[in-house]
């Protein structure tokens, strides 16, 4: 979350990041700053009073007689006074902190200003797209009569947007996350496997909850199933303090990932692109303050992306989101789409985002600075490969024309296998 007082030294800023980011009607920040002054008023009050009841209580202890009923009374008022106040302060403080977790993070200056996907802007485009002499087939219809995506009997046992992947198709994700996987621990990433069911404070700590709510499976012990690596692995140091010669901390994480989908009905029914369970390698960084240095680390991150692709021989561009298109918690963010023939379009495979201290404040992870300064970390996260879909990239873009796939170069030490061909 913001801090509150940035919220009411730069009201219009923030009134303007809601509105930019199409949030307006979730939060009235002209309530919030309201709220906090009413709260920082009487809080003055409250802390006169303790003062002067601990005075008091000195006091009596020194005399007798008449003078020490009188104290006596008057003590008695201002606690009366106090417990009054007191509970005031709590209701004004827990209604600041539920209005703030509704607060967005305000988007950097060089983010655009657009009200979805359309404001979107390129940045660049690599590789080249690749050529048939054939029309090529899209994913499913690949992996189906390759005998290694099931949507039937996926269907069958895990309902809508269930799947199976059969022999080669399991190989080949074991293979593009393992290799992924590996890549990021020679960049110096510590792996880690995360937890995947999680209590629900951290899903408001890395501010999934309130806004997403509705997209995550939540179980009946009051906790939700994650939608990404991100969650664990940005809480990993919740309520901590670190030391800056350790920063920046640099996490990758493997584990499966939940999305109701909630919002996407209608949209990629088809295939093995939006579904309810995938699996993910995912980096997360912890820096210190300087935005400067998330910024570097945000294109660093991009770069690592970016390396895997190429690696893979896959086409790609990269977007910088708009306002409408970003999220309520990013101060900047990237989207890597991947190249998909038989949609003739790119496709969203990876998001690269960065978010100053608007998670660390909500997780409470700190670090000491060399001058012994305790100050809020900036948190990155970016994906590092995704299937199955980069498993789909991959079908479409290397397919032959007898219906076979070969296997990318760099995969096939871990496939065991050069093409998968119908059996």
């Amino acid at each position: 979350m913001l801090d509150i007082k940035y919220v009411k030294e730069n009201r219009s800023v923030v009134k303007k990041a809601v509105e930019d980011k199409q949030l307006s009607g979730s939060v009235d920040i002209d309530l919030l700053v309201d709220t906090y002054d009413k709260y920082t008023e009487l809080l003055k009050k409250v802390e006169g009073h303790r003062s002067l009841r601990n005075s008091l209580s000195k006091d009596v202890a020194k005399v007798a007689g008449q003078e020490k009923e009188k104290l006596l009374v008057e003590a008695k008022k201002i606690k009366e006074e106090l417990g009054v106040w007191e509970d005031e302060l709590k209701i004004l403080k827990d209604k600041i902190d539920e209005i703030m977790l509704w607060v967005p993070n305000v988007p950097a200056a060089d983010v655009p200003i657009g009200k979805d996907e359309t404001g979107n802007v390129t940045l660049k485009k690599v590789g080249n797209l690749p050529e048939f002499d054939f029309t090529p087939k899209d994913h499913l219809e690949l992996g189906e009569s390759l005998g290694i995506i099931d949507v039937k009997r996926g269907a069958k046992i895990a309902g809508f947007r269930g799947y199976f992947l059969v022999g080669a198709g399991m190989l080949l994700e074991q293979a593009v996350l393992k290799y992924a996987l590996d890549f990021m621990v020679k960049q110096g990433f510590t792996p880690m496997n995360v937890p995947v069911m999680v209590d629900k404070k951290w899903m408001t700590g890395t501010g999934y909850f309130p806004w997403g709510k509705e997209d995550h499976y939540q179980t009946q012990d009051d906790q939700a199933l994650v939608g990404t690596a991100e969650v664990s692995l940005t809480s990993y140091y919740a309520d901590e303090v670190l030391e800056e010669k350790d920063l920046p901390v640099k996490l990758v994480g493997q584990s499966p990932c939940f999305r109701r989908e909630i919002g996407s009905y209608g949209k990629d029914t088809k295939g093995i692109f939006r579904i309810h369970y995938f699996n993910k390698v995912e980096q997360v960084v912890l820096v210190s303050d300087d935005e400067a240095v998330s910024r570097e680390w945000h294109d660093k991150m991009l770069g690592y992306v970016e390396t895997i692709l190429q690696d893979f021989k896959l086409s790609y561009r990269v977007l910088l989101m708009c306002t409408g298109d970003m999220g309520a918690m990013q101060r900047k963010k990237y989207d890597v789409e991947t190249w998909f023939p038989a949609q003739n379009n790119y496709r969203e495979t990876h998001s690269d985002s960065y978010f100053l201290d608007y998670q660390s404040r909500r997780l409470n992870i700190k670090y000491r600075d060399s001058k012994g300064n305790l100050k809020y970390v900036g948190t990155l996260n970016n994906t590092v490969a995704a299937t199955p879909r980069l498993v789909a990239a991959i079908l479409e873009n290397y397919q032959q024309k007898d219906g076979s796939v070969t296997v990318p170069e760099v995969l096939r030490a871990y496939t065991g296998f050069d093409v998968i061909r119908r059996k």
